[in-house]
Parts: structure tokens; sequence; C-alpha cells
């Protein structure tokens, strides 16, 4: 016998950052957030699964009509990388009941590979250097290889450097590394595998990007 799914009504939007399900037993983020996909780099990212749940409770999680993984009172959240543009998340409880989320992942800009991705086209290249749009700051564009204290690693990376006496809060993939000034001037930062996103802030008044691509994360000392 063929059932079909169900998909409840629209979710509601709860105080805590998720949206619950017309079932209230399933969720979704709120928002898209901007994350570190371990093969592609900077990437959208939403969380769903069970809200609240039971024991005994399960779940199938589905991206666009392509199954992503099943959640359970033990494993209750699964991360959803999104696709470019209207995305369609589907937390299904059985084959009755399904809650669905529509998040939209569209891009801002030509050429851009997904919307976490910020537009350097104001940026200018001079050698293997690129400079900021507000002369702020430059950075190397060819990442180097070297032992990453942090990790114990052999990484690809690249010079930032402070291109006057300006504060400069560094920035990799949304996670702080270090300030910059006349007093500190550059520092070397490490790329993790896919596209990485390195910005430099000057407090409210301007915000440096940088986007390199670090391939498989890792690299071979010479």
């Amino acid at each position: 016998m063929i059932v079909a799914v169900m998909t409840l009504g629209t979710p509601v939007w709860a105080a805590t950052g998720v949206q619950v399900g017309a079932s209230g037993n399933t969720y979704a983020s709120s928002g898209i957030q901007c994350a570190l996909n371990p093969i592609t780099g900077m990437a959208p990212l939403v969380k769903a699964g069970l809200y609240n749940p039971k024991q005994n409770a399960s779940a199938s999680v589905s991206l666009n009509d392509t199954a992503v993984t099943t959640v359970t009172f033990y494993n209750p959240d699964a991360d959803v990388w999104l696709a470019n543009g209207p995305n369609t998340v589907v937390v299904a409880l059985n084959r009755r009941t399904a809650d669905s989320y529509t998040l939209d992942a569209s891009l801002s800009y030509n050429g851009q590979p997904n919307m976490c991705i910020p537009d350097t086209i104001g940026n200018s290249l001079s050698g293997d250097l690129e400079y900021a749009a507000s002369s702020k700051s430059y950075a190397t564009v060819t990442p180097g290889c070297a032992l990453n204290g942090a990790t114990g690693l052999a990484q690809p990376y690249i010079n930032l450097f402070d291109n006057g006496t300006y504060l400069l809060n560094i920035s990799v993939n949304n996670v702080p590394l270090t300030q910059l000034s006349a007093r500190r001037p550059h520092t070397p930062t490490f790329l993790s595998a896919g596209l990485n996103v390195i910005s430099a802030a000057n407090g409210s008044l301007s915000t440096d990007y940088y986007v390199r691509d670090g391939g498989t994360g890792s690299c071979q000392l010479p």
C-alpha cells in the first residue's frame, strides 16, 4: 500500500533561533549560518532535527528530495549544507507526517561560489600581493606551506599585512585570529580545506576580505 507523506503547515518561529514544525516535534534553524564545511570550505549551513524528542523518537532529514541522514533521541540534530538558491529541508517523522522548511541561499553576485563567499572584486593585484579596496591591508596570493603549531600539521598559509598604522581585527572563517597594528604589522594565516574567508576589520569603519582555496587543507613541507 502506498501512503502519501503529509507535509504539515507553515513552521512557527521560536525565540531560541529555531523554527518549530507544525507537528511540534521537529525544527530547523531560523536562519542560515556560514560555517566551515570539512571539504568545500565556507558554505551555508542549517541545523535540522527533532524538537524535544522522546527516547524512542526518530526522523529522516532530506534536502531538496535527497536523503541527508536519520536523527534520533541520541543524535537529534543534523548539519544540512545548502545548495545555491532556494532549498527545502524536510524532517519526516514517518510516512504520514513531515515538516517542511524553506531556506533561501541565493547568490548576490555573478560567479559567487556560494552565499558565504564575499565579493572581492574591489581588491587589486600587484605581483603576488592582493590589496584590499580600502588600502588598509594586503595579503600574499600564492599559499606557502608550513607547520601549524596549533594543529601539528603541515598546512597551506598566506601572510596578511597591515598597510599602515591601522588597528585591524583578523578573523579566518569567522573565527577571530589576532589583531594587527603598527606594533604587529603582519601575521601568517593558515588555510583549511576548500574556500577560506579571511577578514580584516578596522572597527566599524571598514572590513577587508580575502578568499583563498586551501585545497585539501594539507601540504608537503619542502
